[in-house]
């Protein structure tokens, strides 16, 4: 069933033209979240037209964007004539920093080594051996923790086993959770007294050194926040512009549950 803004169809055939750019769980719930975009596009355009925007303004030397389609640029325009926010101060984002601290750290870094007896998850046969190769590795490290280099490159299917199981330095986030889990509570040192399960197979594991990470100063991420809070307030006063636009709409054809603001994602 169509959609009317203000008296304007939305087609069924907009809409379904639209859904590709709308993936969901459904079908039904792919298509409510495509009228609402169009919806929204719809009163926006018809906003530009009360306000005799007919041609955008140009952007800035850089910005411009070859795939920006005239209505886009029309859309760009109100916005940036109509919702004005102001700039964040240095109070404002002193403030930021201090309330969130823990994000503004260099990362903890890991220096780790390990010996990889690989196996496909899938693969039942291949993982019981890979487990009880690793548990038979691991038995031999923990007799003899000097021996961890050897064992890697005799036995590591890594290409780390060149260097004796060495991974070098890891952060957070470049290696997978399985693996992480352990990394990070082991000790400077500590051998992991269980082989670690992962999707490439079981792995004995060593950490060798813990390197905290440290507080950034303010100055060196200013620019960050602000640029961080100039784009929340932003997004938060175009929300509310949108909002504003809904409820003085009279729309049909989309179930609402008797709440417009739901057109606002």
């Amino acid at each position: 069933m169509p959609v009317f803004v203000n008296g304007v169809e939305i087609s069924d055939h907009a809409i379904g033209a639209e859904l590709q750019y709308h993936p969901a769980g459904s079908v039904e719930e792919a298509r409510a979240a495509a009228a609402r975009a169009l919806v929204v596009r719809e009163l926006l355009l018809q906003m530009a037209a009360r306000h005799g925007i007919d041609r955008p303004d140009p952007l800035a030397p850089g910005q411009a964007d070859e795939r920006e389609t005239d209505d886009e640029a029309v859309i760009r325009t109100l916005i940036a004539r109509e919702v004005r926010t102001p700039e964040p101060d240095q109070a404002s984002c002193r403030r930021f920093y201090q309330q969130n601290l823990k994000r503004f750290r260099s990362p903890d870094l890991f220096e780790a080594a390990h010996i990889l007896f690989p196996a496909e998850p899938a693969d039942a046969d291949a993982s019981a051996r890979a487990k009880q190769q690793a548990i038979a590795a691991l038995q031999e490290v923990l007799a003899a923790p000097q021996r961890f280099a050897d064992l890697a490159r005799e036995l590591s299917a890594c290409p780390s086993a060149a260097q004796g199981g060495h991974l070098g330095q890891i952060s957070r986030g470049q290696t997978v959770p399985e693996f992480e889990t352990f990394l990070y509570n082991l000790e400077a040192g500590q051998i992991c007294p269980v082989p670690v399960k992962t999707r490439f197979g079981y792995h004995v594991l060593r950490l060798d050194r813990r390197i905290e990470g440290r507080q950034l100063p303010f100055e060196a991420v200013q620019e960050r926040i602000a640029s961080y809070l100039r784009e929340h307030v932003w997004r938060r006063a175009v929300s509310q512009y949108l909002q504003l636009l809904v409820g003085e709409a009279r729309i049909q054809g989309i179930e609402l549950n008797g709440a417009r603001t739901p057109l606002v994602q």
